[in-house]
């Protein structure tokens, strides 16, 4: 399912590819890598609620700054709650950046080789293979209670409404 009109970069549009769960939806799966390039999956955070930070590349300024705004924030989460970013960036250029970035509580992975969670949440940018910014939370039975797609990819995202919703999930 193709979808123009959601996302633009510089107020170019683009076209998204999937579906994106809507909240109370049963959250798809999706098999990323880590920086070891072992498979994770939903699976693999059973028993958590999960925030899902989606960035493009960590590469750019705005996606640097919402890793490093979680990175911040995480600290004063619940061990409850795992947070994890996604990107459509190679493993190896994730756990550079991580090192040099100083990120230790968000869980980094890339969905670069099967781009399967930017096909099942509907964030994959058809015409640059990268993932459109977004965020997502999950709670601890898998069920979609929050979605939040940027419609600049050159915005940061409302990361007080996101935290908000966390909140509200976790009381």
């Amino acid at each position: 399912m193709d979808r123009t009109g959601v996302v633009a970069m510089n107020g170019k549009p683009l076209t998204l590819s999937g579906r994106t769960p809507n909240v109370g939806d049963k959250a798809p799966d999706f098999r990323v890598l880590d920086t070891k390039l072992s498979v994770k999956s939903l699976a693999d955070f059973a028993g958590k609620v999960k925030l899902i930070s989606v960035t493009p590349s960590l590469d750019t300024p705005v996606c640097d700054l919402q890793i490093h705004w979680f990175e911040s924030d995480a600290s004063g989460l619940s061990q409850d709650v795992v947070i994890l970013n996604i990107s459509a960036d190679l493993p190896f250029a994730i756990k550079r950046f991580c090192a040099a970035a100083d990120i230790e509580r968000v869980e980094v992975l890339s969905d670069h080789r099967e781009v399967s969670f930017g096909e099942a949440y509907g964030v994959l940018i058809q015409e640059l293979r990268l993932l459109a910014r977004s965020l997502f939370v999950i709670d601890k039975d898998n069920v979609v209670r929050y979605v939040q797609i940027v419609s600049e990819q050159t915005n940061e995202p409302d990361y007080d409404d996101a935290i908000n919703a966390l909140k509200g999930v976790l009381q």
